[in-house]
């Protein structure tokens, strides 16, 4: 049965940050806009930041809906699946923010990653996520599937990039600096990364 948490601590942090695998999920404020939901992994791209707050690492894709909803109206809901273990779902239903890499919090949030090099991956922002509702449920139709390895796919390609290149790069897709529905989204061109 369902279970309401006050705080991210204890088992439900060490659960959270053991999966090797997330869901973010995205709606603009329109009734008729496109909801997103996106995979996220990579392994030490996610960190808990405290007991209400959490990040994760944006990196370089086709699109860009998480950035624009959040800039539109900041609602944002996290979800965990466990494949492995005992069967759990957790959701963290919240406010989220994408810190950009002209902000000056950007170097100090980037610090909570220290286990992982983000340049070869086309680091665009850290997306900041404080709990509003924290929930988790039974899982049990959740399939057990295992977890190898990360895929070296999109450090391979976007390891070939330096800020102009990634910035022409995002440039030339339709839905980087505009959403799917016509938002604002990454501001372009990237300013580069903080040293």
């Amino acid at each position: 049965m369902g279970k309401t948490y006050e705080r991210i601590d204890g088992r439900l942090r060490t659960f959270i940050e053991a999966q090797p695998l997330f869901f973010t999920a995205t709606a603009p404020l329109s009734g008729d806009g496109t909801i997103n939901l996106s995979p996220k992994g990579l392994k030490d791209s996610f960190a808990v930041l405290d007991e209400l707050t959490v990040a994760y690492l944006d990196f370089a894709g086709s699109n860009a809906e998480t950035i624009a909803h959040l800039r539109e109206n900041g609602r944002i809901t996290l979800m965990w699946c466990a494949f492995q273990g005992p069967p759990n779902i957790v959701r963290v239903h919240g406010r989220g923010e994408p810190v950009f890499r002209d902000d000056p919090r950007f170097k100090e949030l980037l610090a909570h990653f220290p286990d992982i090099d983000p340049t070869p991956h086309g680091l665009r922002a850290i997306i900041v996520v404080t709990a509003e509702l924290i929930r988790d449920t039974c899982g049990y139709a959740v399939p057990f599937m295992t977890y190898d390895e990360d895929r070296e796919l999109h450090a391979k390609r976007f390891a070939r990039e330096d800020d102009t290149s990634l910035s022409e790069y995002f440039g030339k897709k339709e839905h980087i600096a505009t959403s799917l529905d016509g938002l604002p989204g990454l501001p372009l061109p990237l300013p580069p990364t903080p040293a």
